[in-house]
């Protein structure tokens, strides 16, 4: 039977990749590598390096388009729906095309797998459409969050308190009394709370020699955030980031 591997590669240090990963890779006959256009070259450029850093077997490059989501689609739901279907026919195809009947394929995968990462939904997906028997086994990444917390040199969690991951769609109805990590912020949901009562702690391109990191009382560094990370975007075409907001005491 297929195997896939679906790695987790880390927020983008390419030295921050375990050795369980490494071993991993070294395992797949072939390494699928999304491409995102022009403008994200960066993204697949990173798998590539990994790649040639580490894997030292046979196992040879498969790049494939990714498709684009379609913004027309007015329910986000249906949208992410509909995108997911596309990318799992890729990947139908791919594994038929591009795997023998016991061969192994590997998806390195941003992060880790099991965080804000839809390959394992998508290849759920892959297994309903009638692609070729396959089974999946999963190698952990660091997270951003993990890469975030690092970066500024804080514990993740206060003692004894709950800490919410959510994502900036959903910041408003997030109990924010909790210290919440905000990941997938494109509209700076942060803005619309009240900057004197929460510290936060943002980052972008985390672990990479691109690295931004801004800490303090949001009131105070909000602006900050913001064009830093306009001009960052600017620059590079892309942007991942994420931050972690604690109320202040007494807030």
């Amino acid at each position: 039977m297929r195997r896939l591997l679906v790695v987790g590669i880390g927020p983008g240090n390419p030295e921050q990749i375990t050795i369980e990963a490494i071993n991993a890779l070294n395992r797949a006959d072939a390494l699928f590598i999304p491409e995102k256009g022009a403008d994200k070259a960066d993204l697949a450029d990173l798998r590539r390096e990994i790649v040639a850093r580490y894997v030292t077997g046979a196992g040879r490059l498969v790049p494939f388009a990714m498709p684009v989501r379609d913004e027309t689609t007015a329910s986000y739901a249906a949208r992410v729906a509909d995108w997911h279907q596309t990318i799992a026919a890729i990947h139908a195809r791919l594994i038929a095309e591009e795997l023998e009947e016991d061969g192994t394929g590997a998806f390195l995968v941003w992060g880790d797998p099991s965080l804000y990462d839809s390959t394992l939904r998508i290849l759920a997906r892959v297994k309903e459409i009638g692609a070729p028997p396959f089974e999946v086994a999963v190698i952990p990444g660091i997270t951003s969050l993990q890469a975030l917390t690092a970066a500024h040199a804080i514990p993740l969690n206060r003692v004894g308190e709950p800490v919410l991951v959510t994502t900036g769609r959903r910041l408003a109805g997030a109990p924010i009394g909790t210290d919440t990590v905000v990941m997938l912020d494109g509209q700076l949901a942060f803005k619309a709370l009240e900057g004197e009562d929460y510290d936060i702690h943002w980052g972008a391109y985390l672990g990479t020699p691109d690295e931004v990191l801004v800490s303090g009382r949001l009131s105070d560094v909000a602006e900050d955030i913001e064009r830093r990370r306009a001009e960052a975007r600017s620059r590079h075409g892309w942007i991942m980031d994420t931050y972690l907001l604690r109320r202040r005491a007494g807030a």
